[in-house]
């Protein structure tokens, strides 16, 4: 086909004006937005292909950390074996406190394997058990003193190393270093006997820290964590809200103003570590403030927070459309009252996005927390906002420098744990949005 046929055939002044070279350049053109966007989307699903191997990797690492392995036993509960023969179920409280607990475990276990007698055996035995399943066996006892005199089949949690042998079944090679060959054949026959089970473990969600794995729960860092966004909210959001209104609404434009907003914004990019600084120097050596408590805690990240929400705070001010506040002030109202009964109210939902926003960030910031004690190995669950605690995160960070093999799926499940918790936070921001947002 001749030019002349093409510039007959085409439409349009720029099609008939066109030559080869134009079309060339348009054709090249026209492939390089295909290449580039080719390259976007590779890029869009490079990083949501990771992002999905990241959660799946940790949340099947987790799943161990959610389930719990226990020991049927057939305990008696004669007050000879229990070491106090005068005990009765009329005066278990004190009578109990001095109960050897561990005995009645040893016992039963030696009925269940009469043939060990080695000293050396009957310690890797007794191994089998966690070493709180003597303070379960108290705990069931002082709940139901009419055991005492009777024998009862209880359930109690396996040692840590008895789930990881499960988990892992027959991909445990001999040269693992948990279970000896010996414990590994003493479990085979309390499998086929019916004394193991695999459960879902509460212990996890209602239990503090411990030294022991298979006991470790997240119940105090969860509650800590509360304690400390309660005092960081408290404190950021009527110190945000009131300064953003200030520097947007009463402030005069001047040097002062300008200086002020410009550290602000350098507050706002400011390592997390550096508040930590600040609350260790200024909160607990020059105030005297409890450490490692969740209100030292709370003020430090009310502190790293507070730009965030002032900046997030005026863009929502900002937002609302000037002719708002001349209608309101034409119509006699104060410059207060312009404020009060129209701009916050109309600025609210970007103002409580921007918080639970900040707030989802102070969740999982583990730096600041560090530099004021909240590392400390806390078994208590906090009650009051003075009591020592820690958080998720550090807690997080606690459990993966442990060296104990069983709490690699721990660390996981609290990770899962601390992912559900942001997740909802930003969820919660994103229906605010679209619930209370007004377009104009």
């Amino acid at each position: 086909m001749t030019d002349a046929s093409l510039a007959a055939g085409a439409t349009g002044p720029a099609a008939r004006g066109s030559t080869p070279a134009m079309r060339d350049r348009l054709a090249r053109r026209h492939a390089s937005e295909r290449r580039f966007r080719r390259a976007g989307l590779g890029a869009v699903g490079l990083a949501v292909a990771s992002l999905v191997f990241l959660l799946a990797s940790i949340a099947w690492r987790a799943v161990p950390a959610f389930r719990a392995t226990e020991l049927r036993l057939d305990i008696s509960f004669e007050p000879a074996a229990l070491g106090v023969p005068g005990v009765s179920a009329d005066q278990p409280e004190e009578a109990l406190a001095g109960a050897d607990y561990r005995a009645l475990l040893r016992a039963s276990l030696a009925e269940l394997f009469p043939q060990v007698e080695d000293r050396r055996a009957r310690r890797e035995l007794d191994g089998l058990l966690s070493r709180g399943a003597a303070d379960d066996l108290r705990d069931r006892l002082e709940a139901d003193p009419a055991l005492i005199g009777t024998r009862a089949s209880i359930w109690l949690p396996a040692d840590d190393e008895v789930d990881l042998a499960l988990e892992r079944g027959a991909s445990a090679d001999a040269g693992d270093r948990g279970l000896s060959e010996t414990q590994r054949g003493w479990l085979a026959t309390l499998e086929q006997e019916g004394r193991v089970r695999r459960v879902f473990d509460t212990r996890f969600f209602s239990s503090g820290d411990s030294r022991e794995p298979e006991l470790a729960g997240i119940l105090g860092a969860v509650v800590g964590s509360f304690l400390t966004l309660v005092v960081t909210l408290a404190l950021a959001f009527p110190l945000g809200v009131c300064a953003a209104v200030y520097l947007e609404e009463f402030a005069p434009r001047s040097r002062w103003t300008d200086w002020i907003e410009v550290n602000i914004n350098n507050l706002a990019a400011v390592p997390s570590i550096v508040f930590g600084l600040l609350g260790l120097a200024v909160l607990l050596d020059v105030f005297g403030l409890p450490r490692s408590a969740p209100l030292v805690g709370g003020m430090t990240l009310a502190l790293m927070t507070l730009p965030t929400l002032i900046i997030t705070g005026r863009v929502a001010i900002q937002a609302v459309p000037p002719s708002i506040r001349e209608a309101a002030r034409g119509l006699g109202a104060s410059p207060l009252q312009v404020v009060v009964h129209h701009v916050l109210p109309l600025a609210l939902p970007g103002i409580l996005t921007g918080t639970i926003i900040g707030m989802a960030r102070a969740l999982g910031e583990t730096a600041p927390l560090l530099m004021i004690g909240m590392v400390a190995f806390i078994v208590d669950v906090p009650h009051r906002f003075t009591d020592a605690a820690t958080v998720l995160p550090v807690q997080i960070f606690l459990w993966a420098d442990s060296p104990e093999r069983a709490f690699v799926e721990k660390t996981a499940g609290a990770i899962v744990v601390l992912l559900g918790f942001l997740v909802l936070m930003n969820s919660a921001a994103i229906v605010l949005r679209r619930r209370f947002e007004r377009r104009w």
